[in-house]
């Protein structure tokens, strides 16, 4: 498998799968894989895949899961499913691809500049000389949320919700991907709740394991699946993240992380019928 491997997620994206974007990446870009993880879809997006993969199969995998399990639960097995294969830089992308694939080596020459950075997140950020093309109703909650998220994780960070994150295969991000995420809805932040967990430092030196880079384009796509909804329950799943990993009766283990509860663990557990791995 090559170096660095990126996961998509994808549910129900049979329409919406820009093919020949994905086919042209790659053709440029021999050292970079695509593992695609069908989560549980109900249209023809697995075949579609898996004719993607037969097109290139040195550079393309499928990950099928026999039941939706959200997006967080599918890029977990998806990074999990990379590392096994020996990649040492892991990420993920949104398969609509509001996050143009040529970001990848933005992201990318970050982590090969610093050898202390084991975080690259792409940022949203509307500047002088980049493309970001976003809807200001999604813009603004979006920036009440990030501000919210950043008062949880006590981290000056702009964009935790961004679809395009890339990082450093280490004992830590193993560890990071361990245990399944309690929220549903923004597993990103629960990402970055881990990493500070984990890391018994001073708050200085926490800023510095992650980076996030400006985008220099992204674009609303049609057809989302996020609903104004969706920001009540990312309300609550930030409550949910506060409690649970820097709440004052937080339950302690070796690395920092919350153990999972006991009982019956049956609604966590993902069942793949075939990884083609």
């Amino acid at each position: 498998m090559a170096t660095c491997t990126i996961v998509i997620p994808c549910y129900n994206e049979a329409d919406r799968l820009k093919v020949g974007e994905f086919r042209d990446y790659l053709a440029q870009s021999p050292d970079v894989s695509l593992l695609y993880v069908n989560d549980g879809s109900t249209d023809s997006t697995l075949r579609v895949l898996q004719e993607l993969q037969k097109e290139m199969p040195n550079q393309i995998s499928v990950l099928d899961l026999e039941k939706n399990s959200g997006k967080g639960e599918a890029v977990r097995s998806g990074l999990l499913c990379a590392i096994r294969n020996g990649a040492s830089c892991v990420g993920f992308w949104d398969a609509d691809l509001a996050t143009p694939l040529s970001a990848i080596g933005d992201l990318r020459a970050v982590l090969l500049s610093d050898p202390e950075i084991d975080v690259v997140f792409g940022s949203r950020v509307k500047l002088l000389g980049r493309n970001i093309e976003r809807r200001a109703s999604r813009h603004y909650l979006g920036r009440a949320f990030a501000t919210c998220a950043a008062l949880v994780l006590g981290l000056e960070v702009y964009d935790t919700q961004c679809g395009a994150k890339l990082f450093r295969v280490t004992p830590h991000l193993e560890q990071v991907l361990a245990q399944p995420f309690c929220s549903r809805w923004i597993f990103d932040v629960e990402l970055i709740a881990r990493f500070l967990k984990l890391s018994a430092v001073d708050s200085e030196a926490k800023k510095k394991f992650i980076y996030e880079f400006p985008l220099y384009s992204w674009r609303d796509v049609p057809g989302s699946k996020v609903r104004l909804r969706d920001f009540f329950r990312s309300a609550m799943d930030l409550y949910k993240i506060r409690r649970r990993y820097f709440g004052r009766m937080q339950a302690r283990q070796v690395g920092g992380l919350r153990p999972e509860p006991s009982g019956d663990t049956s609604k966590s557990e993902v069942k793949v019928r075939s990884s083609n791995v």
